[in-house]
């Protein structure tokens, strides 16, 4: 089969397409003849070397992937009842940049009604990661503010329009014009350009001096202290990502007085049972969402999977709104 191969850690020059043999689902899982796959900035961590796969999984990149089950587990039935010839798509731990990818049954969603192959592709390792950790972990109920960084990605704008559709009351942030107007399409009540405004002072605005009740956060760094800034009492900072770092300085003051809640989470290395629970809460409370057209996924652009290198290009660029997807034909 053709894949996708990081060659060496670099930049986006090192993935290569290569021949490689076409993996074996082992008992539980289902092999997937990929359509589409999703591309995150997960895989450009990987490939920059800072980021490495589980033990276990593919060092092909790639986390979510639509297509065609081809095969299953030794088993034979799986768990979900997936079979030969089920149009599915699934997150995985890692193969996804391929034209066949293995995945844990359990972690294998039908593809929703109304969406293509592409669409599908692109959903899996947001929609899992939004639910859990705004919703689950967020506890994010109707009627409250959340504030999204990095609201015109690909997690940003499924957050915004889960969150504006289930009831709750939508800030986001975008670094630019364009993109601060997308987010408000999707359901923002408000964009805000943080290369121009401060969001601490913008979300004190829209909330009449409150706070916000949620922050959903992929920056890290710095971006800490002003998190628990404009949060409201009670409030709760969930982190997801660090791309600005690891570390910050942190007066803990603060989350004393207004009774804060800090709250972190990656899926990749959690347990097949723990992402198999939360594909179970997503079929139930997004793929109707979807399935209706109340949530759709945003596709910014589509490449040849053995044009990978030019997407993580595009990705790193940040030009993008929404979504960038390979696809196997």
């Amino acid at each position: 089969m053709l894949a996708i191969e990081i060659s060496a850690f670099g930049g986006p020059e090192v993935l290569v397409p290569v021949e490689r043999p076409r993996p074996v689902p082992a008992a539980g899982e289902v092999l997937i003849k990929v359509a589409a796959a999703g591309v995150n900035r997960p895989d450009v961590m990987q490939r920059r070397g800072g980021y490495p796969p589980p033990a276990g999984a593919s060092d092909i990149p790639g986390l979510e992937v639509a297509g065609t089950i081809a095969d299953v587990g030794p088993a034979g039935a799986t768990a979900g009842g997936h079979q030969i010839g089920d149009e599915v798509c699934a997150l995985v731990s890692g193969g996804g940049y391929a034209e066949f990818c293995t995945a844990p049954a359990v972690q294998c969603l039908p593809v929703p009604r109304g969406l293509d192959m592409v669409g599908a592709g692109a959903i899996p390792e947001t929609s899992f990661t939004v639910w859990n950790n705004v919703f689950d972990r967020g506890r994010l109920k109707p009627g409250e503010w959340i504030l999204i960084h990095g609201g015109s990605s690909g997690i940003g704008t499924i957050a915004i329009q889960l969150a504006h559709v289930l009831g709750s009351r939508v800030l986001a942030t975008a670094g630019s014009a364009e993109k601060c107007a997308a987010c408000e399409r999707l359901g923002a009540e408000r964009a805000i350009n943080y290369r121009e405004t401060d969001f601490v002072a913008a979300g004190r605005e829209a909330t009449g001096g409150r706070g916000v009740d949620v922050v959903l956060d992929m920056v890290g760094g710095g971006y800490v202290r002003r998190n628990i800034d404009v949060l409201a009492v009670e409030g709760r900072l969930v982190q997801i990502a660090l791309q600005a770092g690891s570390t910050t300085q942190l007066d803990m003051a603060p989350l004393l007085v207004k009774r804060l809640t800090i709250t972190a989470s990656t899926l990749r290395a959690r347990s097949i049972q723990e992402k198999g629970a939360v594909a179970v809460a997503v079929r139930a409370n997004v793929w109707p969402l979807l399935e209706s057209g109340a949530v759709k996924p945003v596709i910014h652009a589509t490449f040849p999977l053995r044009a990978a290198a030019d997407a993580h290009r595009l990705l790193e660029s940040s030009q993008h709104i929404g979504k960038i997807v390979l696809v196997t034909s």
